[in-house]
Protein backbone atom coordinates (compact mmCIF):
# COMPACT_ATOMS: atom_id res chain seq x y z
CA UNK A 1 0.00 0.00 0.00
CA UNK A 2 1.45 3.23 -1.18
CA UNK A 3 1.58 6.21 1.18
CA UNK A 4 1.10 9.80 1.22
CA UNK A 5 0.88 12.94 3.21
CA UNK A 6 -2.25 14.16 1.35
CA UNK A 7 -4.44 12.70 -1.14
CA UNK A 8 -7.14 14.78 -2.94
CA UNK A 9 -10.13 12.93 -4.58
CA UNK A 10 -11.42 15.04 -7.07
CA UNK A 11 -9.39 16.76 -10.15
CA UNK A 12 -11.95 20.14 -10.66
CA UNK A 13 -11.01 23.48 -9.99
CA UNK A 14 -11.17 22.93 -6.11
CA UNK A 15 -9.28 19.90 -5.77
CA UNK A 16 -6.60 21.33 -8.42
CA UNK A 17 -5.67 24.40 -6.56
CA UNK A 18 -5.80 22.52 -3.41
CA UNK A 19 -3.05 20.03 -4.84
CA UNK A 20 -1.13 23.33 -6.20
CA UNK A 21 -1.17 25.29 -2.90
CA UNK A 22 -0.30 22.00 -0.29
CA UNK A 23 2.79 21.63 -2.92
CA UNK A 24 3.59 25.47 -2.96
CA UNK A 25 3.67 25.65 0.40
CA UNK A 26 4.56 22.23 2.22
CA UNK A 27 7.05 21.07 -1.02
CA UNK A 28 8.38 18.48 0.89
CA UNK A 29 4.71 16.78 1.44
CA UNK A 30 3.66 14.10 -0.56
CA UNK A 31 0.25 14.73 -2.45
CA UNK A 32 -1.36 12.57 -4.82
CA UNK A 33 -4.79 13.43 -6.72
CA UNK A 34 -7.28 10.56 -7.39
CA UNK A 35 -9.31 11.10 -10.79
CA UNK A 36 -12.45 9.54 -12.59
CA UNK A 37 -11.44 10.73 -16.30
CA UNK A 38 -7.98 11.36 -17.56
CA UNK A 39 -8.80 14.75 -19.24
CA UNK A 40 -10.69 17.15 -17.11
CA UNK A 41 -13.48 19.85 -18.69
CA UNK A 42 -13.51 23.63 -17.59
CA UNK A 43 -17.00 23.88 -15.74
CA UNK A 44 -17.86 27.12 -17.00
CA UNK A 45 -16.15 26.98 -20.45
CA UNK A 46 -18.48 23.89 -21.36
CA UNK A 47 -21.50 26.00 -22.99
CA UNK A 48 -18.53 27.45 -25.27
CA UNK A 49 -17.19 24.06 -26.56
CA UNK A 50 -20.42 24.05 -28.96
CA UNK A 51 -20.04 26.84 -30.95
CA UNK A 52 -17.38 29.55 -30.15
CA UNK A 53 -14.50 26.71 -28.87
CA UNK A 54 -16.13 24.31 -31.43
CA UNK A 55 -13.82 21.12 -29.96
CA UNK A 56 -14.28 19.70 -26.69
CA UNK A 57 -10.40 19.52 -26.21
CA UNK A 58 -9.81 23.07 -26.52
CA UNK A 59 -11.69 23.31 -22.83
CA UNK A 60 -9.32 20.40 -21.55
CA UNK A 61 -8.29 21.63 -17.59
CA UNK A 62 -5.23 19.61 -16.84
CA UNK A 63 -2.96 18.98 -13.70
CA UNK A 64 0.23 20.47 -15.34
CA UNK A 65 0.72 22.58 -12.80
CA UNK A 66 0.27 20.14 -10.44
CA UNK A 67 2.37 17.70 -11.43
CA UNK A 68 5.02 20.29 -12.50
CA UNK A 69 5.60 21.08 -8.53
CA UNK A 70 5.98 17.44 -7.88
CA UNK A 71 2.44 16.19 -7.19
CA UNK A 72 0.57 12.88 -8.53
CA UNK A 73 -2.05 11.78 -10.23
CA UNK A 74 -3.72 8.87 -10.87
CA UNK A 75 -7.09 7.84 -12.67
CA UNK A 76 -9.10 5.60 -10.42
CA UNK A 77 -12.08 6.04 -8.84
CA UNK A 78 -12.58 5.82 -5.33
CA UNK A 79 -15.55 3.22 -3.61
CA UNK A 80 -14.36 3.14 0.24
CA UNK A 81 -12.82 5.16 2.44
CA UNK A 82 -11.78 3.53 5.68
CA UNK A 83 -11.43 5.75 8.58
CA UNK A 84 -10.22 4.34 11.05
CA UNK A 85 -7.37 2.99 9.41
CA UNK A 86 -6.77 6.15 7.14
CA UNK A 87 -6.53 4.80 3.49
CA UNK A 88 -8.88 4.70 0.62
CA UNK A 89 -9.54 2.12 -1.48
CA UNK A 90 -10.27 2.36 -5.17
CA UNK A 91 -12.92 0.63 -8.05
CA UNK A 92 -9.60 -1.05 -9.72
CA UNK A 93 -8.85 -2.78 -6.21
CA UNK A 94 -5.62 -0.61 -5.25
CA UNK A 95 -5.41 0.90 -1.93
CA UNK A 96 -3.32 4.23 -1.01
CA UNK A 97 -2.80 5.53 2.70
CA UNK A 98 -3.30 9.27 3.56
CA UNK A 99 -2.49 11.50 7.02
CA UNK A 100 -4.73 13.99 5.64
CA UNK A 101 -7.88 13.16 3.27
CA UNK A 102 -9.40 16.04 0.92
CA UNK A 103 -13.40 15.37 -0.60
CA UNK A 104 -13.08 17.62 -3.52
CA UNK A 105 -15.70 15.37 -5.27
CA UNK A 106 -17.39 18.63 -6.74
CA UNK A 107 -20.90 18.54 -7.86
CA UNK A 108 -23.25 16.93 -10.49
CA UNK A 109 -27.27 17.87 -12.50
CA UNK A 110 -29.86 16.85 -10.69
CA UNK A 111 -32.14 14.71 -11.98
CA UNK A 112 -35.92 15.80 -12.16
CA UNK A 113 -37.15 12.44 -11.62
CA UNK A 114 -40.86 13.72 -11.07
CA UNK A 115 -40.83 14.55 -14.80
CA UNK A 116 -42.17 11.79 -17.00
CA UNK A 117 -39.61 11.15 -19.67
CA UNK A 118 -36.65 11.76 -17.77
CA UNK A 119 -34.66 8.38 -18.63
CA UNK A 120 -35.41 8.76 -22.54
CA UNK A 121 -33.11 8.36 -25.09
CA UNK A 122 -31.60 11.87 -26.04
CA UNK A 123 -32.70 13.69 -23.09
CA UNK A 124 -29.01 14.75 -21.58
CA UNK A 125 -27.85 16.60 -19.06
CA UNK A 126 -24.46 19.13 -18.72
CA UNK A 127 -22.14 16.87 -16.88
CA UNK A 128 -18.36 17.92 -15.75
CA UNK A 129 -17.30 15.15 -17.77
CA UNK A 130 -14.94 14.95 -20.51
CA UNK A 131 -16.34 11.86 -22.10
CA UNK A 132 -20.00 13.06 -21.84
CA UNK A 133 -19.64 16.27 -23.16
CA UNK A 134 -17.65 14.92 -26.49
CA UNK A 135 -20.54 12.38 -27.07
CA UNK A 136 -22.91 15.27 -26.41
CA UNK A 137 -21.00 17.46 -28.65
CA UNK A 138 -21.29 14.87 -31.65
CA UNK A 139 -24.92 14.30 -30.95
CA UNK A 140 -25.89 17.57 -31.32
CA UNK A 141 -24.17 17.71 -34.72
CA UNK A 142 -26.65 17.07 -36.93
CA UNK A 143 -29.99 17.22 -34.08
CA UNK A 144 -32.38 20.75 -35.53
CA UNK A 145 -35.13 20.83 -32.70
CA UNK A 146 -33.34 21.37 -29.22
CA UNK A 147 -35.28 22.14 -25.97
CA UNK A 148 -33.49 23.07 -23.29
CA UNK A 149 -35.05 22.98 -19.73
CA UNK A 150 -33.95 25.85 -17.14
CA UNK A 151 -32.76 29.32 -18.61
CA UNK A 152 -30.25 29.77 -15.33
CA UNK A 153 -26.34 30.08 -16.57
CA UNK A 154 -25.46 26.78 -18.26
CA UNK A 155 -28.89 26.36 -19.96
CA UNK A 156 -28.78 29.77 -21.49
CA UNK A 157 -25.29 29.99 -22.43
CA UNK A 158 -25.54 26.24 -24.20
CA UNK A 159 -28.68 27.98 -25.92
CA UNK A 160 -27.36 31.12 -26.93
CA UNK A 161 -23.98 29.18 -28.65
CA UNK A 162 -26.20 26.40 -30.32
CA UNK A 163 -28.52 29.05 -31.28
CA UNK A 164 -25.54 30.36 -34.03
CA UNK A 165 -26.32 27.59 -35.87
CA UNK A 166 -28.46 29.11 -38.40
CA UNK A 167 -29.86 25.01 -38.96
CA UNK A 168 -30.76 24.39 -35.45
CA UNK A 169 -34.39 25.77 -33.73
CA UNK A 170 -32.81 25.98 -30.04
CA UNK A 171 -35.67 26.81 -26.97
CA UNK A 172 -35.80 27.70 -23.12
CA UNK A 173 -38.53 26.70 -20.78
CA UNK A 174 -38.40 28.23 -17.67
CA UNK A 175 -40.51 27.92 -14.84
CA UNK A 176 -39.83 31.64 -13.09
CA UNK A 177 -40.30 35.10 -14.97
CA UNK A 178 -37.44 35.47 -16.41
CA UNK A 179 -34.22 33.76 -16.93
CA UNK A 180 -31.01 34.31 -14.87
CA UNK A 181 -33.69 35.05 -12.18
CA UNK A 182 -31.85 33.08 -9.45
CA UNK A 183 -28.65 35.39 -9.52
CA UNK A 184 -29.80 38.58 -10.79
CA UNK A 185 -32.39 41.11 -9.85
CA UNK A 186 -35.67 41.77 -11.30
CA UNK A 187 -34.58 44.25 -13.59
CA UNK A 188 -31.36 42.59 -14.67
CA UNK A 189 -32.91 39.30 -15.19
CA UNK A 190 -35.63 40.91 -17.56
CA UNK A 191 -32.51 42.39 -19.25
CA UNK A 192 -30.85 39.08 -19.58
CA UNK A 193 -33.89 37.28 -20.96
CA UNK A 194 -34.35 39.79 -23.86
CA UNK A 195 -30.78 39.45 -24.87
CA UNK A 196 -31.40 35.39 -25.29
CA UNK A 197 -34.03 36.54 -27.42
CA UNK A 198 -32.11 38.45 -29.57
CA UNK A 199 -30.29 35.65 -29.96
CA UNK A 200 -32.86 33.77 -31.88
CA UNK A 201 -33.52 31.84 -28.84
CA UNK A 202 -37.32 30.54 -28.15
CA UNK A 203 -38.12 31.55 -24.84
CA UNK A 204 -41.14 30.22 -22.80
CA UNK A 205 -40.81 31.60 -19.57
CA UNK A 206 -43.62 31.71 -16.09
CA UNK A 207 -43.91 27.62 -17.74
CA UNK A 208 -42.80 24.10 -16.79
CA UNK A 209 -42.33 21.24 -18.62
CA UNK A 210 -45.16 18.16 -17.67
CA UNK A 211 -43.78 15.41 -19.63
CA UNK A 212 -40.91 14.75 -22.08
CA UNK A 213 -42.72 12.52 -25.08
CA UNK A 214 -40.93 9.87 -26.60
CA UNK A 215 -41.39 7.38 -28.95
CA UNK A 216 -39.96 3.94 -29.54
CA UNK A 217 -38.08 5.07 -26.35
CA UNK A 218 -36.62 8.53 -27.87
CA UNK A 219 -37.22 12.18 -27.01
CA UNK A 220 -40.02 13.09 -29.89
CA UNK A 221 -41.26 16.29 -27.85
CA UNK A 222 -41.83 18.07 -24.91
CA UNK A 223 -45.61 18.83 -22.96
CA UNK A 224 -45.62 22.08 -21.34
CA UNK A 225 -48.00 22.52 -18.30
CA UNK A 226 -49.74 25.04 -20.41
CA UNK A 227 -50.70 21.76 -22.63
CA UNK A 228 -49.01 23.27 -25.82
CA UNK A 229 -46.55 20.41 -27.11
CA UNK A 230 -43.10 21.11 -28.97
CA UNK A 231 -41.10 18.91 -31.06
CA UNK A 232 -37.59 17.96 -29.77
CA UNK A 233 -34.80 15.53 -31.14
CA UNK A 234 -32.95 16.64 -27.97
CA UNK A 235 -34.01 17.83 -24.69
CA UNK A 236 -30.84 19.06 -22.31
CA UNK A 237 -31.83 19.04 -18.64
CA UNK A 238 -30.11 22.13 -17.35
CA UNK A 239 -32.28 22.75 -13.98
CA UNK A 240 -29.31 22.80 -11.11
CA UNK A 241 -26.87 20.82 -9.38
CA UNK A 242 -26.29 19.23 -5.95
CA UNK A 243 -23.42 17.90 -4.13
CA UNK A 244 -21.74 14.64 -5.36
CA UNK A 245 -21.25 13.54 -1.70
CA UNK A 246 -22.47 9.85 -2.67
CA UNK A 247 -18.77 8.81 -1.43
CA UNK A 248 -18.88 11.26 1.60
CA UNK A 249 -22.35 9.71 2.71
CA UNK A 250 -21.22 6.05 2.58
CA UNK A 251 -18.09 7.20 4.60
CA UNK A 252 -20.42 8.34 7.34
CA UNK A 253 -19.32 12.59 7.06
CA UNK A 254 -21.99 14.54 8.37
CA UNK A 255 -23.77 16.17 6.12
CA UNK A 256 -26.53 19.19 5.62
CA UNK A 257 -29.80 19.54 4.44
CA UNK A 258 -28.72 20.45 1.07
CA UNK A 259 -26.58 16.92 1.35
CA UNK A 260 -23.02 19.51 0.97
CA UNK A 261 -20.66 17.77 3.57
CA UNK A 262 -20.50 20.29 6.77
CA UNK A 263 -17.16 21.64 7.07
CA UNK A 264 -16.03 24.25 9.36
CA UNK A 265 -14.11 27.61 9.09
CA UNK A 266 -10.98 25.48 8.22
CA UNK A 267 -12.60 22.71 6.22
CA UNK A 268 -12.88 20.06 8.27
CA UNK A 269 -15.33 17.83 8.25
CA UNK A 270 -17.04 15.47 10.82
CA UNK A 271 -14.19 12.97 10.79
CA UNK A 272 -10.33 13.69 12.16
CA UNK A 273 -8.18 14.32 9.09
CA UNK A 274 -10.87 14.46 6.50
CA UNK A 275 -11.26 18.14 5.07
CA UNK A 276 -13.80 19.06 2.01
CA UNK A 277 -14.12 21.51 -0.25
CA UNK A 278 -15.20 23.32 -3.54
CA UNK A 279 -18.78 22.32 -4.46
CA UNK A 280 -19.30 19.00 -1.81
CA UNK A 281 -18.84 20.96 0.76
CA UNK A 282 -21.53 23.40 2.55
CA UNK A 283 -21.77 27.05 2.37
CA UNK A 284 -22.91 29.84 4.24
CA UNK A 285 -24.45 32.69 2.94
CA UNK A 286 -22.55 36.34 4.21
CA UNK A 287 -25.13 38.62 4.87
CA UNK A 288 -27.87 35.65 7.00
CA UNK A 289 -25.18 33.13 8.14
CA UNK A 290 -27.59 30.64 6.65
CA UNK A 291 -26.63 27.67 4.96
CA UNK A 292 -26.36 27.98 1.42
CA UNK A 293 -26.11 26.29 -1.96
CA UNK A 294 -23.79 28.37 -4.30
CA UNK A 295 -21.72 26.04 -6.57
CA UNK A 296 -19.46 28.00 -8.26
CA UNK A 297 -15.40 27.66 -9.05
CA UNK A 298 -14.21 30.96 -8.19
CA UNK A 299 -15.85 30.53 -4.73
CA UNK A 300 -14.49 26.86 -4.27
CA UNK A 301 -10.84 27.96 -5.73
CA UNK A 302 -11.04 30.60 -3.26
CA UNK A 303 -11.58 27.80 -0.38
CA UNK A 304 -9.44 25.82 -1.59
CA UNK A 305 -6.32 28.21 -1.14
CA UNK A 306 -7.37 28.63 2.20
CA UNK A 307 -7.52 24.86 2.71
CA UNK A 308 -3.92 24.54 1.12
CA UNK A 309 -2.26 26.94 3.40
CA UNK A 310 -3.29 25.64 6.16
CA UNK A 311 -3.21 22.15 5.41
CA UNK A 312 -0.51 21.55 8.28
CA UNK A 313 -0.93 24.57 10.53
CA UNK A 314 -3.22 27.80 10.70
CA UNK A 315 -1.02 30.19 8.32
CA UNK A 316 -3.94 32.28 7.62
CA UNK A 317 -6.88 33.26 8.99
CA UNK A 318 -9.91 32.40 7.04
CA UNK A 319 -11.26 35.83 5.70
CA UNK A 320 -14.34 34.31 4.49
CA UNK A 321 -17.67 35.43 6.23
CA UNK A 322 -19.72 33.99 4.51
CA UNK A 323 -20.17 33.28 0.11
CA UNK A 324 -21.17 36.67 -1.32
CA UNK A 325 -21.59 34.77 -4.54
CA UNK A 326 -20.28 36.47 -7.65
CA UNK A 327 -21.98 35.29 -10.66
CA UNK A 328 -20.86 36.98 -14.64
CA UNK A 329 -21.64 36.24 -18.15
CA UNK A 330 -22.30 37.49 -21.49
CA UNK A 331 -25.17 36.97 -23.82
CA UNK A 332 -25.10 38.48 -27.45
CA UNK A 333 -22.53 40.82 -26.62
CA UNK A 334 -23.78 41.89 -23.27
CA UNK A 335 -21.68 41.36 -19.98
CA UNK A 336 -23.83 40.85 -16.76
CA UNK A 337 -22.43 40.74 -13.40
CA UNK A 338 -23.96 40.56 -9.71
CA UNK A 339 -22.41 40.13 -6.67
CA UNK A 340 -23.81 40.16 -2.85
CA UNK A 341 -27.45 40.67 -2.51
CA UNK A 342 -30.21 42.34 -4.54
CA UNK A 343 -33.67 42.90 -5.01
CA UNK A 344 -35.18 39.33 -4.59
CA UNK A 345 -33.46 39.00 -1.06
CA UNK A 346 -35.12 42.39 0.15
CA UNK A 347 -38.60 40.45 0.95
CA UNK A 348 -36.52 37.22 1.46
CA UNK A 349 -34.89 38.11 4.62
CA UNK A 350 -37.10 41.46 5.11
CA UNK A 351 -33.79 43.59 4.37
CA UNK A 352 -33.81 47.22 4.69
CA UNK A 353 -31.64 48.44 1.33
CA UNK A 354 -31.68 51.47 -0.99
CA UNK A 355 -30.69 50.79 -4.57
CA UNK A 356 -28.69 53.88 -6.47
CA UNK A 357 -28.04 53.32 -10.38
CA UNK A 358 -25.44 55.44 -12.44
CA UNK A 359 -25.15 54.74 -16.43
CA UNK A 360 -22.08 56.37 -18.47
CA UNK A 361 -19.54 54.65 -20.82
CA UNK A 362 -17.19 52.30 -20.31
CA UNK A 363 -14.42 54.59 -22.16
CA UNK A 364 -13.62 58.19 -23.15
CA UNK A 365 -14.88 60.46 -24.54
CA UNK A 366 -17.42 58.39 -25.60
CA UNK A 367 -17.13 59.17 -29.11
CA UNK A 368 -14.22 55.84 -29.47
CA UNK A 369 -15.26 52.98 -31.71
CA UNK A 370 -15.05 50.18 -28.78
CA UNK A 371 -17.18 52.39 -26.36
CA UNK A 372 -19.95 50.49 -24.70
CA UNK A 373 -22.73 51.33 -22.37
CA UNK A 374 -21.88 50.57 -18.65
CA UNK A 375 -24.37 50.67 -15.78
CA UNK A 376 -23.73 50.09 -12.43
CA UNK A 377 -26.07 49.18 -9.34
CA UNK A 378 -25.37 49.25 -5.75
CA UNK A 379 -27.81 47.77 -2.83
CA UNK A 380 -26.96 49.51 -0.08
CA UNK A 381 -27.97 49.72 4.00
CA UNK A 382 -29.27 52.91 4.50
CA UNK A 383 -28.45 52.89 8.22
CA UNK A 384 -24.68 52.53 7.98
CA UNK A 385 -23.87 53.39 4.20
CA UNK A 386 -22.21 49.66 3.72
CA UNK A 387 -22.40 47.60 0.19
CA UNK A 388 -24.69 44.94 0.88
CA UNK A 389 -24.34 44.00 -3.43
CA UNK A 390 -23.78 45.16 -6.68
CA UNK A 391 -24.87 44.53 -10.06
CA UNK A 392 -22.91 45.92 -13.45
CA UNK A 393 -24.36 45.19 -17.27
CA UNK A 394 -22.65 46.69 -20.45
CA UNK A 395 -19.03 45.95 -21.46
CA UNK A 396 -16.61 43.27 -20.82
CA UNK A 397 -15.12 45.57 -18.06
CA UNK A 398 -18.70 44.38 -16.18
CA UNK A 399 -16.61 41.27 -15.09
CA UNK A 400 -13.68 43.08 -13.75
CA UNK A 401 -15.64 45.80 -11.87
CA UNK A 402 -18.29 43.37 -10.28
CA UNK A 403 -14.84 41.62 -8.69
CA UNK A 404 -13.90 45.35 -7.13
CA UNK A 405 -17.52 45.61 -5.55
CA UNK A 406 -16.98 42.14 -4.54
CA UNK A 407 -14.13 42.90 -2.49
CA UNK A 408 -15.97 45.96 -1.36
CA UNK A 409 -18.80 43.80 0.40
CA UNK A 410 -16.29 41.41 1.54
CA UNK A 411 -14.01 44.11 3.37
CA UNK A 412 -17.45 46.01 4.62
CA UNK A 413 -16.42 48.85 2.38
CA UNK A 414 -19.44 51.76 3.23
CA UNK A 415 -19.72 53.74 0.33
CA UNK A 416 -18.61 57.19 2.67
CA UNK A 417 -14.84 55.34 1.82
CA UNK A 418 -16.13 54.60 -2.10
CA UNK A 419 -16.39 58.31 -2.35
CA UNK A 420 -12.44 59.01 -1.86
CA UNK A 421 -11.60 56.19 -3.47
CA UNK A 422 -8.59 56.37 -5.68
CA UNK A 423 -8.57 55.43 -9.31
CA UNK A 424 -6.00 55.55 -12.55
CA UNK A 425 -8.16 56.01 -15.83
CA UNK A 426 -6.68 55.69 -19.27
CA UNK A 427 -9.57 56.73 -22.61
CA UNK A 428 -8.94 52.92 -24.04
CA UNK A 429 -9.53 51.09 -20.80
CA UNK A 430 -11.47 52.73 -18.64
CA UNK A 431 -14.27 55.28 -17.63
CA UNK A 432 -14.02 59.11 -17.09
CA UNK A 433 -12.48 60.04 -13.81
CA UNK A 434 -15.24 62.35 -13.62
CA UNK A 435 -17.68 59.58 -14.22
CA UNK A 436 -16.58 56.28 -12.69
CA UNK A 437 -19.33 53.74 -12.30
CA UNK A 438 -18.90 52.56 -9.14
CA UNK A 439 -18.21 55.60 -7.46
CA UNK A 440 -21.11 57.38 -9.20
CA UNK A 441 -23.38 54.83 -8.25
CA UNK A 442 -21.88 54.84 -5.19
CA UNK A 443 -22.38 59.06 -4.51
CA UNK A 444 -26.10 58.54 -5.45
CA UNK A 445 -27.05 55.92 -3.06
CA UNK A 446 -25.10 58.27 -0.37
CA UNK A 447 -27.46 61.24 -1.66
CA UNK A 448 -30.42 59.15 -0.87
CA UNK A 449 -28.90 58.18 2.96
CA UNK A 450 -28.78 61.66 3.37
CA UNK A 451 -32.21 62.50 2.39
CA UNK A 452 -33.65 59.75 4.74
Amino acid sequence: MRKYDVIIIGAGPAGIITGVTVKKQYPDKTVLILKEEENGLIPCGIPYVFYELNSVDKNIMGLKPFIDLGGEATTERVVNINVENKFVKTEAGSEFAYQKLILATGSVPFVPKFIPGYNLKNVFFIKKSYKYINSLFKELKDKKNIVIVGGGFIGAEIAEQLAKFENKNITIIEKENFCFSKAFSSELSEIATEQLKKSNVNIFTSTSVKEIIGEDGVVSGVKLDTGKELKADVVILAIGYIPNTTLAEKTGLNLNEYKAIIVDNFGHTSAKHIYAVGDCSETVGFLTGRKDNIMLASTATSEARILGYNLFGIRIRNSFTGTIAVFSTEINGLAMASAGVNDKDISLINLEVISAKFEGVDRHPGTLPSTSLLTVKLYVSPSDGSILGGEVWGGKSSGEIINIIALAIQEQLTVFKVLSYQIGTHPLLTSAPTMPGFIKAAEMALSKIYKN
